[in-house]
């Protein structure tokens, strides 16, 4: 009995050490999408596809949804996902290192580059074909739990500065990728819909304004705002990113209790150990059976591909280049030319953002078509990290100390 219990607390900490573990999220969400391609490429293949397929009802009433399980998980499991996205941004911007507008220029000027450039490269592989156009996006987007991943596994090598770049960074590119959502993938638009949805927002105004600081409140108008937002034609998981924007950062004076951050904290390990492994299970399942080369070759996988690691570290190297050769801008201290460039070239991590644009991107495609985006996504996020890890590994120094001791020095003067 003893032994077993011994046995029980030695496993439950190892777990917990794991889960503390900075590359966890993203050896997670690789093991999820490696699970995903065995099952899609095994005699379980049907059953993987069947499981996605499975219709998933709910009705209240006049009140019907209905979408298979793969949507489900679409568009409203990851609703958490851009939950947290929306509360990180808030705090950052509020309180964090983007309220510091020398935080702010560099990274934004950066995101910019790595948006246009890749979307170039993509339309340029792509431009014969109308249909294929619509995937222009994918190639924009960072996966910041993959990036910060590898970039952990190089521990206290890594400078305060290049993380908080990197971290930066890939703010600006989920904000650019949610604006990219919201107005080129949306559906066929329902105005009493939106009308549903802009009624809510003048109540979580509300809420926010009076100090309310209970949770349910903000549910219960999510909830709601959420639905209406699926029946519209927007994305629905835009509701996670506005909801966030209203819960209350500031903490009550009486027991310094804020729930933006309570909520954050508490749905963290939720969404970074279920939520995206889930994603990933459920949108990696390359088949690579009966694949040819022209499907390899095709405009789509090598559009995104030569996006995700040419344009991403092009773009943003560049221009934070130029902007720091024209005087405009300051390279962060610690950072050398080289190990700017090795970041840049992890932001070709585009994993989970990439996989849920290609989603929307091409799922109403002309009878006949398909296109491999997956392929693409898989081989440049790979290429990518494991390039930049690379090149963080030879450019920064055997220990970030004198780098830290540089940027204290730095900000003093």
């Amino acid at each position: 009995m003893h032994r077993a219990n011994t046995q029980s607390s030695s496993f439950s900490n190892k777990l917990q050490n794991f889960l503390h573990w900075e590359p966890a999220a993203g050896m997670l969400l690789i093991a999820s999408a490696v699970l995903a391609m065995v099952a899609a490429n095994s005699p379980a293949g049907v059953y993987y596809d069947m499981l996605l397929s499975t219709p998933v009802v709910v009705q209240i009433g006049e009140l019907l949804i209905a979408k298979p399980l793969l949507l489900w998980i679409n568009d409203g499991l990851m609703v958490m996902f851009f939950f947290l996205v929306g509360l990180e941004l808030k705090r950052e911007l509020v309180e964090g290192e983007l309220s510091d507008k020398r935080n702010v220029v560099l990274p934004a000027a950066g995101a910019v580059g790595g948006m246009v450039v890749p979307a170039a490269i993509y339309v340029f592989f792509n431009l014969h074909e109308p249909a294929a156009l619509a995937g222009w996006a994918i190639p924009a987007a960072t996966d910041i739990a993959f990036a910060l991943g590898v970039l952990s596994l190089l521990g206290t090598r890594v400078p305060v500065a290049l993380k908080i770049f990197l971290t930066s960074l890939a703010i600006f590119d989920d904000i650019g990728a949610i604006i990219v959502i919201a107005l080129f993938y949306t559906s066929k638009i329902s105005t009493t819909a939106l009308i549903v949805v802009a009624l809510c927002l003048p109540l979580l105004f509300w809420l926010n304004r009076s100090k309310v600081y209970s949770h349910g409140p903000y549910y219960v108008i999510g909830l709601i705002m959420w639905t209406a937002m699926l029946k519209s034609g927007v994305h629905a998981t835009l509701t996670g990113v506005i909801l966030a924007l209203f819960i209350p950062l500031k903490a009550r004076a009486e027991d310094n209790y804020s729930p933006l951050r309570k909520i954050e904290h508490d749905i963290h390990g939720l969404v970074y150990f279920f939520v995206l492994p889930v994603f990933a299970f459920a949108n990696a399942g390359v088949v690579f059976k009966g694949m040819t080369a022209e499907q390899l070759t095709h405009g789509v996988p090598m559009g995104i591909a030569a996006g995700l690691f040419v344009g991403k570290q092009l773009g943003i190297f560049v221009l934070c280049g130029l902007c720091i050769k024209l005087g405009w801008l300051k390279r962060p201290a610690g950072m050398s030319w080289l190990s700017l460039y090795g970041t840049a070239t992890l932001c070709g991590i585009g994993f989970t953002m990439s996989l849920f644009i290609g989603g929307l991107a091409f799922e109403n495609l002309p009878a006949g078509e398909i296109y491999n985006e997956r392929m693409g996504i898989l081989l440049g996020s790979l290429l990518s990290g494991v390039v930049g890890y690379l090149i963080l590994r030879y450019s920064l120094p055997a220990s970030s100390v004198e780098s830290t001791s540089a940027m204290a020095d730095n900000s003093r003067s």
